[in-house]
């Protein structure tokens, strides 16, 4: 029988049928566990149809029923049954679960090319085979390896925006063309950094355009430039589904203009112009007069209200105040103490339609104003593209629709890709977004009522509705649904549905059942079916206890019962509504920097990650393993805090999802370390870095910086200035610390990013203190992740040009993937999200008592069944706490979705758990309207005590002694670099003169001679062209006459006694810019060549240093320079030959460096003995041949010279 894995990626279902107990499942007459196309069958028949490669199946499977498996097993029966590999096409919606399915597949291969063939037969029959032809497959099955192997073509297994790129790459151009797409391209997979590029050009569109400024400005006076910029990101951000419906015209009917709806008040510019009639003032007069009369004090305040707004010439004002003076502030509905005056009741049905018009005037005005708005941003964004040469998904999966829909391309598509699709399996499809439905269903629908025929494919879909949490990517649950129907009615096939689950204890599914079901009861979810289980284990549902601030929550029901007229809660003191802090009137001044305080909340968070490490510290030393154990967030800031609070009791523990270099803690503590550096006023990255690994101090040393800095001498110095010219007033400590930033600061300012952290990582040692303050399973990965950050100071920008602060603004920004492997021995943190598709033992549930999110701000509400071609509205909405009437019923259809998608997210994280789930939450400081995850599993699980100290369970993470693997110094060397110590390797950088930038260019050209432009021989007799010297003029800000001279140079350097450095027949490996470290200290040789051996003498390697100066050999810190260089190559290449070293001067020279250390011109030798031509005979040679190159027949036949780096 087939092994199971413990992960939902390896999920092999056991033949018998599901155990059902009153506690996990609804009785057999109500409830099955497997369905076919809405009617109960065994799972035998389920898996029959299931895996069936000839059949058309949508499958709706519940967490841990065995999705993958499924897909996996129909590859290996289509590839059983003759199928090609690349006939088989599977799309999935990451590049890890791509890579997961096709390592599942191999290992199956693998696996079952060994197996006996009685085994062979049993897995078969586990995936549907029928009996009759079980021997014949099994006999096959074995052989199945070596002949995919043969095939040449493998399984086509990718991800649906690879499989759309590939078919871009066969749209012809004119399409491209048509979507104003560039031919050639770069696929741009993230597009925040050009997102942040197009503001520019957008802005500039905009001060060209009157009637764009003036919506622009508009905007920006209701609702501030960040709000605005948030609306039109957002618009940006869903520009294929603006796009599609600006096209259908949705976008301007999507809000209607105000007459539409209210037709009483057509013919006026705006609903306040009502108002402004005689019949109207007649009306509010007779009113005010007839409230007038009461004796009560709001009925007279209310007709003193209306005389001054009817005072008042201004329109808009006198609805305001009128509203003001008759209704509540968040609705539009009488106070209570109006309520009984016939007068105010006659008023509140128009006042309610006037206010109601006035939203739906300025919701279209919005409407309009953003729209018009956004159609120029796109039409900016799309031009940087096409400028750039970028396309982003949004045009792949938009052109893949129209490449699938065309009725003349899509045939032809499908010619060009070199194969027929003979079996399409997509997984994961509640994730499907409704473009990428509609692109699918555009091929497929060509097939539709074929009944399989007319060479369709067959097709296999599986998904889980109740795991759709990724709207915010625009998955769309519809989609499923939509397709649901077209497999069955379309094409013919079968719907199935499976709520059996071989993942989770019989505990966590009766409470998974609980929960579901009693929202689908309350009317907030529907569609769900109660669980049944594999497991026979009881499992344990626990919670934590609650972490509240208690004097505060006294103080929140001292004054409930004190609230206003209306439900209004009246203003509460700060000292009141935090007790801690009552001493402070409330207008006390609190320096953050020196006066510790957190806010209530972020110290509630602190107490419960440190409650919940305590009880995963508690697991641990229960002897479950680390890594059996998931602490699951909504968001990744908890993590963080989580993370801190494991590490500080010595638990291995892990992001997955934290794949960024510039995300590692490790590497954010170097980094503050050199911000400080180059910028000494940022104090809070002083602070991180003092009280990192790097320099091991504690928030008492924080604190007596922080109180120097409150004495009036200090009162406007940064930490830094306080730290290192103030260190006589602070702690031993504190002044060791002082004079390592000095030390530190002083290498910044005179050696690049690279030479800085080198000499910074000796002189703190970093890798044995980070080794020493992280767990012994992750020090490899922090070492790895500090080596990285040392490396990319040399990638960025080749690391020649690269600045300090270059480097910090480079480091700070994504997009370099940390190298270090997720720890397989600690415990997971992972956002809901993040975690789909594991599992562990047991699952800490962080902050399940969070309230609902806020109402969203100038967002915007797009709605698109999986079935309609665009959407059906496309709506801007400043603000979801007061919508206009059109929009009301379509907010609360967006509105239920995100419940929906709420207790998807619930289900998600409470399916992760095998065994054991628990709940850890704060009290919220306000009681939130819906109910929490805390609420929801109130009456599910049991309360725990909170979990004792855990200094002493964690001692075996800690006591295990670091192993650092870095090469010795070599002992030999010991002396000499005692000598060397005070030779400086690299000059002090000095700031970018014309001479500097000169030599530059001249370096450039001589890197790229020969091997970009023009030949060698061209190059010698004719040098750079004009538009090749006006460009370097450009690249390095010379002035035309400089850069002549550069090239001059340069040109000289290849006609002269050097130039055998370039002739292939001579050398046969070239490096420019060779990189090499030699006694902890980074050097750059211009030029390091190897010479082929002949019979007369081995290989040679020179050292090539280029000086524009004609004699180079006059300055002993040149020659000491060249000497170091000498010495680094023959340590590190002596083994292979000898090694020399010489400059190649402006005048053409080459001046070798002797054996006494000095640069002569004219060795013996030239250039066939290893030597260049001596002085006497230059003359003689410059007549015949200055370049000293043998002839062009005896070149011909040598291999090319390599060119590349070379450590």
């Amino acid at each position: 029988m087939t092994s199971i894995d413990t992960s939902e990626t390896s999920e092999t279902p056991i033949p018998r049928e599901p155990t059902r107990t009153p506690s996990s499942a609804a009785p057999m007459s109500q409830q099955f566990a497997y369905e076919h196309n809405g009617q109960p069958v065994s799972r035998q028949a389920f898996y029959a149809i299931a895996c069936n490669p000839q059949r058309s199946v949508a499958v709706e499977a519940c967490a841990g029923a065995g999705k993958t498996w499924m897909l996996v097993s129909r590859m290996l029966r289509a590839l059983l049954d003759g199928c090609a590999p690349h006939e088989i096409l599977a799309i999935t919606f990451t590049k890890k679960a791509a890579g997961e399915m096709r390592q599942r597949l191999q290992e199956w291969l693998e696996e079952f090319a060994d197996k006996p063939e009685a085994e062979l037969e049993k897995e078969l029959l586990a995936r549907g085979v029928d009996a009759l032809r079980v021997k014949e497959q099994a006999a096959a099955l074995p052989k199945l390896y070596r002949k995919t192997l043969d095939g040449g073509r493998p399984v086509q297994i990718r991800t649906f925006h690879s499989w759309f790129a590939a078919l871009l790459g066969t749209a012809p151009l004119k399409v491209l063309h048509n979507l104003g797409l560039p031919a050639h391209y770069e696929l741009l997979e993230d597009d925040t950094e050009a997102v942040r590029e197009v503001w520019r050009p957008f802005l500039a569109a905009i001060t060209e355009s009157s009637e764009l400024r003036t919506d622009y400005e508009d905007a920006i006076a209701l609702h501030g430039r960040f709000q605005t910029h948030k609306a039109l990101v957002a618009a940006l951000s869903k520009r294929v589904e603006f796009a599609l419906a600006d096209d259908a015209g949705v976008i301007d009917a999507s809000v209607p203009h105000f007459t539409e709806l209210y037709p009483a008040l057509d013919g006026l510019d705006a609903p306040w112009d009502a108002l402004g009639t005689d019949a109207a003032r007649t009306r509010w007069e007779a009113r005010a007069k007839a409230l007038g009369s009461e004796t009560a004090k709001t009925p007279l305040k209310a007709a003193d209200a209306v005389i001054d707004a009817f005072l008042t010439p201004d329109l808009p004002k006198r609805l305001a105040m009128l509203r003001s003076a008759f209704f509540v502030a968040k609705e539009d509905r009488l106070t209570t103490h109006l309520r009984k005056f016939e007068p105010a009741q006659e008023a509140e049905g128009e006042l309610q339609e006037l206010c109601a018009a006035q939203r739906q005037h300025g919701a279209w005005q919005y409407q309009q104003r953003i729209a018009r708005l956004a159609r120029e941003l796109i039409a900016q964004f799309s031009a940087l593209k096409r400028e750039r040469g970028w396309i982003d998904m949004n045009d792949v999966e938009r052109t893949a629709l129209i490449l699938l829909s065309d009725e003349v391309l899509s045939g032809w598509v499908q010619e060009r890709l070199d194969a027929r699709v003979r079996h399409l399996l997509v997984d994961e499809f509640q994730d499907t977004n409704p473009l990428q439905w509609q692109a699918l269903h555009a091929w497929l629908s060509g097939y539709a009522g074929s009944g399989g025929g007319s060479g369709a494919p067959s097709v296999f879909i599986v998904g889980d509705p109740k795991q759709s949490i990724y709207r915010f990517r625009r998955a769309e649950p519809q989609v499923f649904l939509a397709a649901q129907k077209f497999v069955r009615k379309g094409l013919d096939g079968d719907v199935l549905a499976c709520d059996h689950t071989r993942r989770n204890a019989t505990g966590v599914i009766d409470a998974v059942n609980t929960v579901m079901m009693a929202a689908q009861d309350a009317n907030e979810y529907s569609g769900f079916r109660a669980h049944t289980t594999e497991s026979h284990i009881a499992g344990q549902l626990w919670r934590l206890p609650i972490i509240a601030d208690e004097d505060e929550a006294d103080v929140a029901d001292a004054v409930v019962g004190s609230d206003g007229a209306d439900g209004e809660a009246p203003a509460v003191d700060a000292a009141v509504a935090d007790p801690r802090f009552a001493h402070e009137a409330p207008s006390t001044w609190r320096d953050s920097l020196t006066v510790p305080r957190h806010e209530a909340e972020e110290t509630l968070r602190m107490r419960e990650t440190a409650q919940a490490a305590r009880w995963v510290a508690q697991q641990i030393q229960a002897g479950i393993p680390a890594r059996e154990i998931m602490v699951l967030a909504r968001k990744r800031a908890r993590l963080a805090e989580m993370e801190d609070a494991l590490r500080a009791l010595h638990i291995p523990c892990v992001q997955p999802e934290k794949t960024e270099l510039s995300e590692t803690p490790e590497v954010q503590d170097v980094v503050a370390l050199l911000d400080v550096l180059v910028s000494t006023a940022h104090d809070l990255s002083l602070a991180r870095a003092l009280k990192s690994p790097l320099f091991g101090l504690t928030d008492d040393a924080l604190t007596e910086i922080a109180l120097l800095r409150k004495q009036t001498e200090w009162a406007d110095a940064s930490w830094f200035d306080v730290v290192t010219r103030g260190a006589e007033h602070l702690s031993p400590a504190l002044q060791a610390a002082s004079v390592r930033l000095l030390k530190y600061r002083g290498l910044v300012q005179i050696l690049p990013p690279h030479d800085t952290l080198q000499a910074i990582y000796e002189d703190a040692d970093v890798y044995a203190c980070f080794a020493a303050a992280c767990v012994v399973t992750q020090r490899d990965t922090v070492l790895a992740n500090l080596r990285a950050l040392l490396a990319a100071a040399l990638q960025l920008d080749g690391g020649r040009y690269l600045t300090p602060y270059a480097f910090v603004r480079a480091m700070k920004r994504p997009g370099m993937r940390a190298p270090g492997r997720a720890d397989a021995g600690a415990v997971r943190l992972l956002t809901i999200h993040g975690a789909k598709g594991l599992e562990a033992h047991c699952v800490l549930m962080l902050d399940t008592d969070a309230g609902a999110p806020k109402a969203e701000t100038m967002g915007a509400l797009v709605e698109w069944p999986g079935q309609d071609e665009h959407p059906r509205h496309f709506v801007f909405l400043a603000s979801e706490s007061n919508p206009p009437p059109s929009v009301v019923n379509l907010l609360a259809s967006e509105q239920l979705e995100r419940k929906r998608e709420e207790l998807n997210t619930l289900y998600v994280a409470m399916t992760r758990a095998k065994e054991v789930l628990v709940l850890s939450a704060t009290r919220p400081a306000k009681a939130s309207q819906s109910i929490s995850w805390w609420g929801r599993l109130e009456n599910c699980v049991t309360d725990l005590p909170a979990p004792p100290d855990a200094s002493s369970q964690v001692q075996e993470f800690a006591s295990a002694p670091a192993r650092i693997l870095e090469l010795p110094v070599f002992e030999g060397l010991a002396s000499q670099m005692a000598q060397s110590a005070a030779v400086s390797v690299l000059a002090p950088a000095t700031p970018s003169t014309p001479a500097s930038r000169q030599g530059e260019a001249m370096h450039q050209l001589l890197e790229q001679a020969g091997v970009v432009g023009p030949s060698l021989l061209q190059l010698r007799e004719s040098g750079w062209s004009d538009a090749r010297v006006s460009r370097l003029a450009r690249e390095f800000d010379l002035a035309p006459e400089a850069a002549q001279a550069a090239a001059a140079v340069a040109q000289r350097i290849l006609q002269g006694e050097g130039a055998w450095a370039w002739d292939q027949s001579v050398i046969d490996r070239a490096i420019n810019e060779a990189p090499l470290v030699y006694q902890g200290q980074s050097l750059r040789l211009d030029r390091l060549v190897r010479r082929r051996a002949t019979p007369e003498q081995g290989v040679q390697w020179w050292v090539l240093d280029y000086k524009t100066a004609a004699a180079p050999q006059n300055q002993p810190k040149l020659i000491e320079q060249l000497r170091r260089y000498l010495e680094a190559v023959t340590l590190q290449l002596g083994h292979e030959g000898t090694v020399r070293a010489a400059f190649l001067s402006g005048d053409g020279r080459l001046l070798e460096l002797d054996d006494n250390g000095l640069a002569v011109s004219g060795p013996s030798g030239g250039p066939g003995s290893g030597g260049v031509t001596p002085p006497l005979q230059r003359a003689k040679a410059d007549k015949a041949d200055n370049t000293g190159l043998s002839s062009p027949s005896s070149r011909a036949k040598e291999p090319p010279a390599e060119q590349g780096s070379l450590f």
